[in-house]
């Protein structure tokens, strides 16, 4: 029996991946971020993902900030926290374009409906106080 190329794709893509997201590289993070959310190559393992997100979002990835924030807002991976959600959707959105853009703007704003006042001046302190950290 041949093994299907899906599987061989996604081991190769772990083999090239992993080293460059363990050397810092964010887009390779973000990537493995992925492959551990929907168990591709590897076991689904959504705090696993959450921390490769975590890595990219924090060198400044606009879509690993969209995809922590998602995490956050559904629980997944980390605790279910509505500020630090809002947090990363808005810092998305003010770098990202088109349908990206469009994506996290609507993920704060729905998840700002869910919010406090209060939560929501926490939220946009967070973001504003924000600074991108070197590669790690």
């Amino acid at each position: 029996m041949k093994p299907k190329p899906i599987k061989l794709v996604t081991k190769k893509a772990l083999e090239i991946f992993k080293p460059l997201a363990e050397q810092g590289d964010a887009a390779a993070q973000f990537n493995l971020g992925n492959m551990y959310l929907y168990g591709e190559g590897v076991p689904q393992d959504y705090a696993e993902a959450a921390k490769w997100y975590r890595k990219a979002a924090e060198q400044g990835d606009a879509e690993a900030q969209a995809m922590l924030g998602l995490m956050y807002l559904n629980g997944e991976g980390v605790p279910q926290e509505n500020v630090q959600a809002h947090k990363w959707f808005n810092l998305s959105a003010s770098r990202s374009q088109g349908k990206d853009h469009d994506y996290a703007v609507d993920s704060r704003n729905d998840t700002e409906k869910r919010m406090t006042p209060t939560q929501v001046a926490e939220a946009q302190k967070l973001a504003r106080e924000w600074e991108p950290k070197p590669a790690q």
